[in-house]
């Protein structure tokens, strides 16, 4: 059974999800969520039902007045979070039951996306569309157990395995850069298999790899010159 599945994760399709949020607590809502699958994409925008948290605005770049959504003071065009659902539906629809990666969402965006499903009566729906999901936090932390790194946010993963900095905390920039990334980290089958989860088996306490932290010796090659890849992330030029 388990080498079926090993063999089914090696080819299937697979879909990076994230969402943007008025904040980090419990009861925070959406408000943009974005998909993409190879050139496919999904990026969408909710008004959220409740007030934008100060440091979640002044991260992401949200603000809310009168009713309408705006990212750096330019409006933007929204949706209820009912046809989001919907658009997120269609969109997996095309892919034929793909597996769901993101960075963090066993513990974060997956626990607000089955809330909002279920809020509309879409989770088994939805539920029915995918494979299963697959975060790489933990992933990552395995697959560069011995590479030393000190910190497995995507922001530091994409700069030291990709060698770019790019504009995060607007989630299609976010999933852009993570496909990227997932592309150079390959990880085999197996470790695959291990960190896949449901909406119904995410809140399971399941043992998390703790990488090991060594300091960068003077004069070692930064660690994206050993993953030989070319990708496509928007790079942000504004960073120093």
């Amino acid at each position: 059974m388990q080498k079926t599945e090993e063999a089914e994760g090696a080819q299937q399709s697979l879909v990076f999800f994230d969402l943007e949020t008025t904040g980090l607590d419990p009861n925070c809502e959406i408000v943009q969520l974005a998909a993409v699958s190879g050139g496919h994409s999904l990026n969408l925008y909710v008004v959220p039902r409740c007030r934008m948290q100060r440091g979640a605005s002044k991260v992401t770049g949200f603000k809310v007045h009168r009713q309408r959504l705006y990212l750096h003071q330019q409006p933007v065009l929204t949706n209820s979070l009912r046809e989001v659902l919907v658009s997120f539906i269609a969109f997996l629809q095309m892919l034929g039951r793909p597996l769901v990666v993101g960075h963090n969402i066993r513990r974060f965006d997956c626990v607000l996306l089955a809330r909002a499903l279920d809020e509309f009566s879409l989770r088994a729906e939805f539920e029915s569309l995918v494979s299963g999901y697959v975060d790489t936090l933990p992933l990552s932390r395995e697959v560069l157990k011995d590479y030393g790194l000190e910190s497995f946010r995507q922001e530091n993963l994409v700069r030291e395995l990709l060698g770019v900095s790019y504009k995060a905390h607007d989630a299609l920039e976010d999933v852009r850069a993570l496909q990227a990334l997932y592309d150079v980290l390959r990880p085999k089958p197996e470790v695959i298999c291990r960190h896949r989860f449901t909406l119904d088996t995410m809140d399971d306490k399941t043992p998390v790899t703790v990488a090991k932290v060594h300091c960068r010796l003077p004069g070692q090659r930064p660690l994206w010159e050993h993953f030989k890849q070319t990708v496509t992330v928007t790079e942000d030029h504004n960073r120093t």
